[in-house]
């Protein structure tokens, strides 16, 4: 298994990071969330997790150790494959989830895209006792961690797409341009799916060029 991955960051893109390890470069899945705190030529370490398939070596990529932790427990759930578990870090933080499935919160896990009702409910029950207590603010991890949710999705979106090289004004205009389809699933009772409206704005930025 691969642990980790520590190297130079050699390129970034809306769900993927390349990191140069001895040489090669490692291309990793992550959350939006993820790719935020990386910049292209700067040293980088993430907690890393190998799935492998058949056809397929994928690497996904962490912040820490905590968030691969729960990324593979959430896949002891039945249904639950390594993208919907990605899906459910890239909407909630560890601690996020875990007060979730410990107060039995569906509204929170229908949030993530690809989860309806019925499969929170499945949810609630089969992770109530694998994922664990919130480590809250007590711990070194908690600490990190200043709130158990996600950042506003404006925050998460603008701080991916800085991330990624744009600058800050672009990067308000790219918000800007896709707030509609954000407030559409905000009307629904959704948080708005920030991977998709990272592409969006991805798509906004490429035709203003």
């Amino acid at each position: 298994m691969i642990a980790f991955v520590s190297g130079p960051v050699a390129a970034l893109a809306p769900t993927t990071a390349v990191i140069e390890v001895g040489g090669v470069g490692m291309a990793v899945q992550c959350t939006p969330n993820t790719l935020s705190t990386l910049r292209m030529g700067q040293e980088a370490k993430l907690a890393t997790s190998l799935v492998v398939r058949e056809d397929s070596l994928t690497l996904y990529g962490f912040a820490d150790d905590d968030e691969r932790q729960v990324f593979e427990l959430l896949q002891t759930a039945s249904g639950v494959g390594p993208r919907l578990a990605q899906a459910m870090l890239a909407v909630h933080s560890p601690d996020a989830l875990r007060l979730a499935v410990s107060t039995g919160d569906e509204k929170a896990l229908t949030a993530v895209p690809g989860i309806g009702k019925k499969g929170a409910q499945k949810l609630l029950l089969e992770l109530k006792d694998r994922l664990g207590a919130p480590l809250g603010t007590g711990g070194q991890l908690g600490a990190q961690r200043v709130a158990p949710g996600p950042a506003p999705w404006t925050e998460q979106l603008s701080a991916a797409l800085v991330g990624l090289g744009y600058a800050p004004r672009e990067a308000a205009e790219a918000v800007s341009a896709v707030t509609p389809q954000a407030e559409a699933a905000l009307s629904t009772g959704s948080q708005p799916p920030v991977p998709e409206l990272l592409r969006a704005a991805l798509q906004t930025l490429n035709r203003a060029r």
